[in-house]
């Protein structure tokens, strides 16, 4: 059996034992932030607090945590405002061709929930980048051609 500590005594480990002495040399004196209220003390501990304020540190969305068909069906949501200020049909078409690509990579070995995403009909996506276009940008006037001016002879010049 392990021997009891006697009463009255106390029992110090290495490590109370270093932080002890370290107390002692004045080693935590003058440390950044000491005297500083802790970041959210005092309020409620939300759920995974540290996943959250490491995606807020890094600048991430939680998006990127999202399983792949969420991902991708916000995408295809997301689809027409990301494609209207692309500059030619060619590139909508890319863009769609690109995201349908994923879409039948996924449907493939689907992992994660399983969410009813379908494709996009490139042709349907083209006609909404023209209408939003042509609302975008009025016509402009045909420009008018400026009045001629009138050509001074050579020998005019000298009558002045």
């Amino acid at each position: 059996m392990t021997e009891r500590k006697p009463p009255g005594t106390t029992f110090e480990s290495w490590v109370d034992r270093q932080i002890r002495t370290a107390q002692e040399r004045g080693d935590f004196d003058d440390l950044p932030g000491a005297g500083k209220p802790l970041p959210g003390a005092g309020q409620p501990v939300e759920e995974q607090w540290w996943l959250k304020d490491h995606l807020r540190r890094e600048g991430l969305s939680g998006e990127a945590l999202l399983p792949t068909a969420l991902r991708l069906r916000k995408e295809v949501e997301r689809l027409p405002e990301t494609v209207r200020e692309l500059p030619t049909e060619q590139t909508v078409r890319e863009a769609a061709a690109e995201l349908n690509r994923r879409i039948v990579e996924h449907l493939r070995a689907p992992s994660g929930p399983q969410v009813a995403i379908g494709l996009v009909d490139a042709d349907e996506l083209v006609a909404a980048w023209r209408g939003a276009r042509q609302q975008a940008v009025p016509p402009e006037p045909a420009p008018q051609p400026a009045p001629a001016a009138r050509k001074t002879r050579w020998w005019h010049r000298f009558r002045r």
